[in-house]
């Protein structure tokens, strides 16, 4: 009994630990402006199409829309999404950095351009003294959570 009391014990401390490690949003607030559910679809874009694009869900899915507007020198901590994830930059000046790139290279993204994340984790950053705001739309399974935290700092940018 008493060593199973002793691990429930180091066991409650390993996840309190774990959870010290990840790095929750700092500075930026997130809204939900939307979410709805799509049935399954295939789409593509004639071969004589200028905007050369494809697109397919087997199941049903949900697509999240969602403004985050960010303090100076803010940051959405590292997470990750079920599923790509299109960013737009609507004012100030954000960047990205991917959670599995080795060499750390930050994506600047300003107002008026955007960013696709491939949902394999990331973070976003406001490393200027200005506000910025996003909209990202996001994949997520019906009803189901869109994001993720990851430990932090990530295995190799040292934030």
């Amino acid at each position: 009994m008493r060593k199973l009391a002793g691990l429930l014990c180091g066991l409650g401390v390993v996840s309190v630990a774990v959870a010290t490690w990840a790095s929750p949003p700092s500075g930026v607030t997130p809204t939900v402006l939307s979410r709805v559910t799509f049935a399954p679809f295939k789409v593509k874009t004639d071969a004589g199409s200028v905007v050369d694009f494809e697109a397919k869900s087997k199941a049903e899915m949900d697509v999240v829309i969602r403004k985050h507007d960010y303090l100076a020198n803010s940051s959405t901590g590292w997470h990750q999404h079920p599923g790509p994830i299109f960013i737009t930059v609507v004012s100030g000046t954000l960047t990205f950095y991917e959670y599995d790139d080795p060499t750390c290279t930050p994506h600047v993204v300003t107002a008026g351009h955007g960013y696709v994340d491939t949902g394999h984790g990331h973070i976003g950053r406001n490393e200027t003294g200005e506000p910025a705001q996003d909209i990202s739309v996001i994949m997520a399974p019906v009803g189901g959570a869109f994001r993720s935290e990851l430990s932090a700092p990530g295995p190799y940018c040292n934030f």
